[in-house]
């Protein structure tokens, strides 16, 4: 059976960013144009969208009715969302995949977004589905216990929410490859990685376990290399301390001149490399992975 390193895998996209530095600049310009658009469609964003979002990020939890409403109402900021996410997907498996050299090329809009995004949504109901059946069983599993005493039924409650999380967790990584298998054949491929990942659970566990705690790593750092650098800057302006934190909360005035203060817009630069660096390290565990159980040789640089 075909194997590969966990830890080649969960270190792959840092490889290609140290060793492509051409292909993460042009990952960050375009994650800086693309947040430079989601500002202007936030100040121009009409009143109802501006309430379902809210709506949607405040503390208490919607009912079933004003959720779907405020999804409605949202659903072209979330479908442009998805389109930019797909984008970036694509973009490092073109590189992983295919050894495309060229930088501007690799962001585009075409058929592989767009199965993408299929894919993306389907299992996203496929998600609903699921975590409905298995609230479904474990309520069944409670009521057929609850005569037994508190403690039993709690015992139970528990122990079923165990399992619901360890299925959840098993079944998301057993599919994990779907985005890029999928991007490979050129076709939708709901369920074509169950068959790749075959008893490679382990392995591809732990390579994004270490993937998430070396990006955490990385977060940490870049904030403390944001933070004292963006502090110096605001007390030489003459600022104070609190304007460095406004920079992480959204400006009171819903105006471009508060967007494009010069502190919020370093900030929205060094958001941009590390999102740029996020969505490399995050994708390319998956494709290193795809490659070596499929005996793909690695693309030419």
């Amino acid at each position: 059976m075909a194997g590969f390193s966990a830890t080649d895998a969960a270190l792959e996209g840092f490889r290609i960013a140290r060793e492509r530095p051409r292909k993460l600049l042009a990952a960050s310009i375009f994650m800086f144009l693309v947040s430079v658009l989601q500002v202007v469609i936030e100040v121009n964003m009409p009143d109802e969208a501006r309430a379902a979002l809210a709506a949607l990020g405040g503390q208490e939890t919607l009912e079933a009715g004003p959720f779907f409403e405020a999804l409605t109402i949202l659903s072209p900021l979330l479908f442009f969302s998805l389109l930019v996410q797909c984008m970036m997907a694509a973009a490092i498996y073109r590189v992983l995949l295919r050894g495309q050299t060229g930088s501007i090329r690799l962001f585009r809009v075409g058929p592989v977004e767009f199965r993408l995004m299929a894919l993306a949504l389907i299992y996203v109901v496929l998600f609903a589905l699921f975590m409905a059946a298995i609230t479904l069983v474990g309520m069944i599993l409670v009521m057929l216990v609850s005569g037994l005493g508190e403690g039993v039924a709690m015992f139970v409650g528990t122990l079923a929410w165990l399992c619901a999380v360890g299925l959840t967790v098993f079944v998301g990584v057993r599919l994990s490859l779907a985005p890029v298998i999928t991007f490979d054949r050129e076709k939708l491929a709901l369920f074509d990685s169950w068959t790749v990942t075959r008893g490679q659970f382990w392995r591809l566990a732990g390579a994004y376990v270490l993937t998430l705690s070396l990006i955490v790593v990385v977060a940490l750092v870049a904030i403390l290399v944001f933070l004292p650098a963006a502090g110096i800057a605001v007390m030489v302006s003459g600022g104070s301390l609190a304007d460095v934190w406004q920079t992480f909360a959204l400006p009171e005035e819903q105006t471009l001149s508060a967007y494009f203060q010069p502190i919020r817009v370093a900030y929205m630069l060094v958001s941009s490399v590390f999102s740029a660096f996020w969505y490399a390290v995050i994708a390319a565990p998956g494709a290193y992975a795809y490659r070596a159980l499929t005996s793909q040789p690695p693309p030419a640089a």
